[in-house]
């Protein structure tokens, strides 16, 4: 089996944010009168959606006013935090990409970003200097949020390869298990939280410089 394509999860795997985002959910859930655990951030938040994030979170109904609201100012701070730090891409992640384009390897983003982060990504971190930002697929407000498969699928036709052909990169556990559901190839599991990833066999890194370039020559995956 071959590599025809690689799709990047952003938040946590290109961008080891995590502890920015965390730190962004404690100011704004205690501005509201709530507060998560880690151990609940990583069941409710790593790797969903703010529709999806919301929703778990407040004991009553959120009008799409609501989450709107509440996502852009949850994202404020977000961002604000961003740039107090360098917001460098992870270890090994720029000589990868680098060397997908020069292989011509298709690659892109599937993000549980809004369009307003990913613009800021873009801007901020020089992401058009690898990616098609046309070709990123990222949370439009109707995509159903991981574990469920459909981010990854619209990337699998978007870079327009087979799903058994794909390498999917990953760093939470609702993600994991949304690129299992999208039947992918090949997954490696971005270990940038020290999660607990043990239920899965799949292989785990902590830099990019990791990844065997030998995956991207038509050989066979292990």
């Amino acid at each position: 089996m071959k590599i025809s394509g690689v799709i990047f999860d952003f938040n946590g795997t290109l961008f080891w944010d995590t502890e920015l985002h965390n730190k962004a959910w404690d100011v704004f859930l205690a501005e509201k009168g709530f507060s998560l655990t880690d151990a609940e951030k990583n069941k409710t938040i790593h790797g969903k959606n703010n529709k999806d994030i919301l929703t778990s979170i407040f004991p009553f109904p959120l009008t799409p006013e609501m989450i709107a609201s509440h996502g852009a100012e949850k994202e404020k701070i977000y961002q604000d935090l961003c740039l107090e730090t360098d917001m460098q891409l992870a270890p090994g992640a720029a000589d990868l990409l680098t060397f997908l384009q020069h292989e011509h390897v298709p690659f892109t983003i599937a993000t549980a970003s809004e369009i307003g982060n990913v613009e800021f990504y873009f801007e901020k971190m020089g992401l058009d200097l690898f990616f098609d930002r046309h070709k990123v697929v990222y949370n439009d407000g109707a995509m159903p949020g991981k574990p469920n498969p459909r981010i990854f699928e619209k990337a699998i036709t978007v870079l327009g390869i087979k799903a058994s052909e794909t390498l999917i990169f990953e760093d939470s556990i609702s993600g994991i298990e949304a690129a299992e559901n999208a039947g992918a190839g090949k997954i490696i599991i971005v270990d940038s939280n020290h999660a607990d990833h043990r239920r899965w066999h799949h292989q785990k890194i902590r830099s990019f410089d990791e990844v065997d370039r030998n995956l991207f020559k038509n050989q066979r995956i292990a």
